[in-house]
């Protein structure tokens, strides 16, 4: 990530504005922009693949057909559209384990990293659902996210409380229906 060009153009664009970048409110606001984009995109520099080897701490599991869950992840992300935030995002994670479980922390982090690139929701679901089966070795993989998009609740439309659900299903979860009534969550109660 080039954060002095990051910098420099942010100071464009607050000229473009009409603002003065050498005003006191706005005179390290370039510096500031630019460290909130390396915090904020850092899932940018890595792959689904990097991810999953990072977080891929499992521990050996009989293989049953018991469903691990972790729901209510909060996570933030970026509209790659209009650079908009998406919040008030939960992102739940569902995997039938295959020999092997992940640590519970490790499901938070995955959602978390994949979130920070420029995404679209049904992407990031994608992306999760991805790495999950990478680090897990499990194929079988449910992720449920739900959100607010900025684009729609500040500009445009303006519909703020119009919430976003998506949902992504891997293997068995997607094959065999019955599966989802397992769950602790069903799509429609996220959010």
């Amino acid at each position: 990530m080039d954060l002095e060009k990051i910098q420099f153009h942010i100071k464009e664009i607050i000229k473009a504005l009409g603002e003065d970048p050498d005003r006191e409110g706005l005179r390290e606001t370039p510096e500031r922009f630019a460290r909130m984009c390396a915090e904020n995109f850092a899932g940018i520099e890595l792959s689904n693949e990097q991810i999953a080897k990072i977080y891929g701490k499992t521990f050996t599991q009989e293989t049953f057909d018991d469903i691990v869950t972790v729901k209510d992840i909060e996570v933030f992300s970026f509209c790659e559209h209009h650079l908009a935030l998406m919040y008030d995002m939960k992102v739940t994670v569902s995997y039938i384990p295959n020999g092997k479980i992940l640590g519970l922390s490790k499901i938070a982090r995955i959602a978390e990293t994949a979130a920070k690139r420029l995404q679209v929701q049904e992407r990031l679901g994608n992306d999760i659902a991805e790495i999950i089966t990478l680090a897990s070795g499990s194929p079988d993989v449910a992720v449920f996210i739900s959100a607010k998009h900025s684009c729609m609740t500040s500009r445009g439309i303006k519909n703020t409380p119009a919430l976003t659900i998506t949902s992504t299903l891997r293997g068995r979860f997607k094959t065999e229906p019955d599966l989802l009534k397992r769950l602790e969550v069903k799509p429609y109660e996220i959010g």
